[in-house]
């Protein structure tokens, strides 16, 4: 059995030498032998897929070479637009600033009395305290108790002694702030009052029978002693209820969220002199 095997595995390698042997003589059609011909075109697909792999691998490494230089390009791009974006604010709010100024001194040239031009330069961080730092003090011609105002209507009044070059204004809608008022198509007087949680002032001390509407403009007595008559304070924004109970609430000329340059009246305007309406 073992020589019949032995005898076997003889007669393959003998039949592959001689087939072999014979591929080496015979010529392909190019002059080479059939031998020559199958190993040179086995090594070429073997070239050839590591070509193909080769080359796949280098696309893909080019791809994300590129992919980074896109990511920083991107990045670069990103903190470019935030640069711009952040110029525009800037130039946004100086020109908010340089528009503000321009109405606070269209108003100081239509004002009788003599007013003088503030920045305001902090606001109260104390949670409730509704009150905003300007720029002018003492040394400016600021007192107590001077009425502030802008270009839309009444901010408030000065508090306190002013430092040399810094005073504390009370914003109309802060807690225990008021002043004499009138409604100005009826010239029925009556008291507003801040200090709301809506934001929003008040008008009360009105009579009942008094006729009002949403809408109605309502101006400054001048009968407080603090603020000169005839600056606007706010529209009638709603009328809750009837007769003695109801509740008139006043939207605020002003944006108090959004002040920048202010006026203070510097000497107190006699009463039967209006300010602009």
């Amino acid at each position: 059995m073992l020589l019949r095997r032995c005898t076997l595995t003889l007669l393959v390698v003998l039949c592959l030498g001689h087939v072999l042997l014979i591929s080496s003589q015979v010529q392909a059609r190019r002059g080479q032998s059939v031998l020559h011909a199958t190993a040179f075109g086995a090594v070429a697909a073997v070239q050839g897929g590591a070509a193909a792999v080769i080359d796949g691998i280098g696309r893909i490494w080019s791809g994300y070479v590129g992919l980074i230089g896109v990511s920083r390009e991107n990045e670069g791009l990103r903190a470019r637009v935030l640069a711009l974006e952040g110029q525009l604010q800037a130039e946004q709010a100086r020109a908010a600033g340089a528009a503000a100024l321009e109405v606070a001194l269209h108003l100081q040239r239509s004002i009788v009395a003599p007013t003088l031009a503030a920045r305001v330069i902090a606001g109260n961080p104390k949670p409730g305290a509704l009150t905003v730092t300007i720029d002018r003090g003492a040394a400016d011609g600021v007192a107590p108790n001077m009425a502030v105002i802008s270009g839309k209507g009444v901010v408030g009044r000065v508090i306190g002694e002013p430092a040399t070059h810094a005073a504390v204004v009370q914003l109309l809608v802060g807690k225990s702030a008021n002043t004499g008022a009138v409604i100005e198509k009826s010239g029925v007087a009556g008291l507003v009052a801040g200090g709301f949680a809506d934001g929003q002032l008040r008008l009360d001390l009105v009579s009942s029978a008094a006729n009002l509407a949403v809408g109605d403009r309502i101006v400054t007595s001048g009968q407080d002693g603090f603020y000169p008559p005839g600056f606007l304070i706010g529209h009638v924004s709603q009328v809750i209820g009837v007769g003695k109970g109801r509740e008139i609430v006043v939207a605020p000329a002003v944006d108090f969220s959004h002040i920048n340059v202010v006026l203070v009246i510097l000497t107190r305007v006699p009463q039967g002199v209006e300010g602009p309406r």
